[in-house]
């Protein structure tokens, strides 16, 4: 189906638009993929909240300009398909991961993350990245995690009295 240029300039604009707020973008190759697969790659972003598109890479190219993203814009070759992140810099990078382990004619060829292009094997990196709720959780438990000391530490001289008085009335009682 041939675009004409107003709808062409839509797709350009929104791409652009997406561009613009995604904190990481994933261009992946998809040749050999049936309809039913690629229906449910994109019901798995929807799911996630990822914004993914099959789209022309002379398109692509002018939506990528000037943004965090144009480095990818000269290694983009052949068919692609376009995956950017809406909050978590991996969330991407997980749906494409996950898909492409049950099926090997997904494979990610770039990957953008804040203006700076890492090579096609960090997917798996950038894919085991925690949300942010699990870093806040983490932060939490290290933060956390000297203070419980503290307090163990500081209760035990008291926790031994009491056993020590446990174990004098229990022989007590036995003699």
């Amino acid at each position: 189906m041939s675009l004409n240029l107003e709808q062409k300039k839509v797709i350009v604009g929104e791409i652009a638009e997406v561009a613009a707020k995604a904190p990481s973008a994933i261009a992946a190759e998809y040749i050999g993929l049936t309809v039913s697969d690629m229906t449910r790659l994109r019901q798995n972003a929807r799911d996630a909240g990822i914004y993914l598109r099959v789209v022309r890479n002379t398109l692509a190219r002018r939506a990528l300009a000037d943004t965090k993203f144009d480095c990818m814009r000269e290694k983009m070759v052949g068919p692609l398909l376009l995956a950017f992140s809406n909050e978590e810099p991996g969330s991407a990078a997980k749906v494409i991961r996950d898909f492409a382990k049950g099926n090997d004619k997904l494979v990610a060829k770039l990957i953008s993350v804040d203006g700076k292009l890492l090579e096609a094997a960090d997917l798996e990196r950038l894919a085991s990245m925690p949300t942010l709720e699990q870093a806040r959780a983490m932060l939490l438990g290290l933060l956390q995690a000297p203070a419980t000391t503290l307090v163990r530490v500081l209760a035990e001289p008291q926790g031994k009295f009491v056993r020590l008085l446990a174990a004098y009335r229990d022989q007590q009682e036995a003699a």
